[in-house]
């Protein structure tokens, strides 16, 4: 029968290593890794999110001008359908003149949401699959690691 000392697993002894690491044995090299990759990973997302908020303020500054345009815009094409309707109310009545601006307005509106139709039907063909790059990212750092 066996006594308890010979069933006991067997110690590792930690294995100095020379070189860069200077004498420190695999296991402080591996933490020191861990702490340093942890951390690299910490301030690459420190960094962007700080990327991330600064070009969050940029498009927020786009965002409204291009707000304001579309609003000038707005009025502007306005004031260009009523000199349309000024400017036809010279040759026919003033009501005739704004029925046909108006009928045009109608015209392109409807060619518009066709269109607008045409191209949301097309985009529901087209799926989304943020799983399969997030796979081939994974498939790429274990390649990574391999080496």
């Amino acid at each position: 029968m066996s006594t308890s000392a010979e069933r006991t697993t067997p110690v590792v002894e930690a294995e100095r290593v020379e070189g860069p690491g200077k004498g420190r044995s695999v296991g402080e090299l591996v933490a020191s890794v861990s702490e340093q990759f942890s951390r690299l990973v910490r301030d690459e997302l420190q960094l962007a999110q700080l990327q991330l908020a600064e070009k969050g303020k940029r498009l927020g500054t786009g965002a409204g001008f291009l707000g304001v345009a579309g609003v000038v815009a707005l009025y502007a094409v306005g004031v260009l359908l009523a000199a349309a309707v000024l400017g036809l109310a010279t040759v026919l009545p003033a009501w005739l003149s704004a029925l046909i601006v108006g009928v045009v307005l109608l015209i392109v509106a409807a060619i518009a949401g066709l269109l607008g139709k045409k191209k949301i039907d097309a985009s529901k063909a087209f799926a989304a699959n943020p799983q399969e790059g997030l796979k081939e990212d994974v498939d790429a750092v274990k390649r990574g690691i391999k080496r």
